[in-house]
């Protein structure tokens, strides 16, 4: 019998697996072969990592769009090739005397939206290969600055060279990049030495479970990953209609919303003009 697995887990990524290993070992006790994740977390980096399994695969782009939060420690004096501990030192500068206030300002600097440039060493791709398999090989390729959102940041700890912060920010944000940013500001070079997401949107690290521990109760639903989506139930015709894609007039104010009827979730919808949605993302 085909195991047909759906749903969504909150894992805590451990230091040294990269993500696709932590998704290939649920992938492996699940026996789900179809298994993706949310955001990628670089291997000297730990905390939250959602697993998305069987037809949950859809909802990725609904999950990878929610703000992220991370805890981050900066060691100031060096930089590295990678942006983190991981990397090789290019270039060390002596370290100033700093204090927590001139620290915290140096952050405040970086609240709300600014541009910044990918590194090299990301998961991104360029004609089909991520731009870190051409850093390996001393090829630099030309990014183009992306917008993103510093929505809060604030200093946890300050002590000799290492700076702890944490900060919240929109999609695409590349701590690495942030934190030698930050060093910069502060007239200094710098590298991350440990990085900890702690909440993807609204769901948080603390709910997160060890990979290898996984069962398939641990599963979330795609209705509660997608629970901030307001929700229509729908009967007979209507519901005949979104289980085919066809667009509907729906009562609603809401930009997306969530399709039912009594076997379940049908569809995603989003509106299009006034009251008429189109199918999004179907899951029948």
């Amino acid at each position: 019998m085909i195991n047909s697995l759906t749903g969504c887990l909150l894992i805590n990524k451990k230091v040294g697996l990269t993500s696709r290993q932590e998704v290939n070992n649920i992938s492996h006790i699940l026996k789900e072969k179809k298994c993706g994740h949310i955001g990628t977390l670089d291997p000297f980096a730990s905390g939250l990592l959602i697993v998305l399994v069987g037809k949950a695969t859809k909802i990725s782009p609904f999950l990878e769009r929610e703000n992220k939060t991370y805890i981050a420690t900066l060691k100031l004096g060096q930089m590295t090739d990678s942006g983190d501990l991981d990397g090789k030192v290019i270039l060390e500068k002596e370290v100033p005397q700093l204090t927590k206030k001139q620290i915290q300002e140096a952050l405040d600097s970086f609240l709300g939206k600014s541009f910044q440039i990918p590194p090299m060493y990301s998961a991104l791709k360029k004609d089909g290969k991520h731009l870190y398999d051409y850093a390996r090989k001393g090829i630099e390729i030309e990014r183009q600055p992306r917008e993103i959102n510093v929505f809060n940041i604030k200093l946890i700890s300050f002590k000799q060279d290492e700076i702890t912060f944490e900060a919240k920010v929109s999609k695409g944000t590349y701590i690495r990049t942030l934190g030698e940013d930050i060093a910069k500001q502060l007239n200094c070079v710098g590298h991350l030495v440990a990085l900890k997401r702690t909440a993807i949107g609204e769901f948080e690290l603390s709910k997160a479970i060890d990979s290898d521990n996984v069962t398939e109760v641990d599963l979330i639903s795609i209705e509660d990953m997608l629970r901030s989506l307001p929700t229509i139930y729908l009967e007979g015709r209507e519901a005949f209609k979104a289980n085919n894609g066809v667009a509907l007039k729906l009562d609603s104010s809401a930009d997306e919303v969530i399709l039912k009827d009594e076997k379940g979730i049908i569809a995603v919808y989003k509106k299009q003009n006034s009251d008429v949605y189109s199918c999004l993302r179907g899951f029948r």
